[in-house]
């Protein structure tokens, strides 16, 4: 899945958001792209899930960007 977060500006901010998600699913794939403000995550958590850790993390993914990966 692909998601937006417009609070993730800085590497400070993509470590949080590997945390955070890292801390749902421990073998979760995160690539983060700082440019575009956009995470892709491979995981067996949910959607729903990973938006949970976020938001309690600060970093609430944009609900009007998200995309399955294909």
């Amino acid at each position: 899945m692909q998601l937006r977060i417009d609070g993730m500006t800085c590497g400070g901010c993509a470590r949080s958001v590997t945390g955070a998600i890292v801390s749902l699913d421990p073998s979760a794939k995160v690539e983060i792209d700082l440019s575009s403000r956009t995470v892709e995550v491979e995981t067996s958590a949910s959607e729903s899930e990973i938006r949970r850790v976020l938001g309690a993390a600060g970093y609430p993914a944009n609900p009007q960007i998200v995309e399955e990966m294909k």
